[in-house]
């Protein structure tokens, strides 16, 4: 497996993954279109600093905006092999600080996140995201 930036190429396939997790996850509500996916996924790899990890194709993704980790997904038949371990690290290498948003009801990225170093931080009922799902913030440190 390599990780390497994103391309533009990838985008369609950083997208699908992406909205696949969403249309496999039954407590997200469906709040866009493929398309939109597209749109937004586009707007990401412009901007932030995105990495992909590629064998045979694209298996996930992770994009970090300065400190916050706003996007990591791995697709459904590639999870359980290191990839989100490898994306983040490689975003840890980046970083002496990093969070990010985690809903409430995703246990296992939950258990992930914490298994990586991140600390649970404050909790919210979710009025202020997208979804209105309850959600955490966690925090890794590197001095921590």
């Amino acid at each position: 497996m390599k990780l390497r930036a994103a391309t533009a190429a990838d985008i369609p396939k950083i997208a699908q993954i992406m909205g696949d997790w969403c249309a496999d996850t039954p407590y997200i509500p469906a709040l866009h279109t493929r398309d939109q996916d597209r749109n937004f996924i586009t707007k990401v790899v412009a901007t932030q600093d995105v990495l992909v990890a590629d064998h045979n194709g694209v298996q996930g993704f992770i994009a970090r905006d300065g400190e916050d980790i706003e996007q990591l997904y791995v697709a459904a038949g590639a999870r359980g092999r290191g990839i989100g371990s490898a994306l983040l690290a490689a975003m840890k290498a980046r970083s002496d600080r990093l969070e990010l948003w985690c809903f409430q009801a995703n246990t296992g990225a939950r258990r992930f996140y914490e298994r990586q170093g991140f600390s649970a931080g404050r909790m919210t009922d979710g009025a202020s995201n997208q979804e209105k799902l309850p959600d955490i913030r966690y925090l890794w440190r590197a001095d921590a």
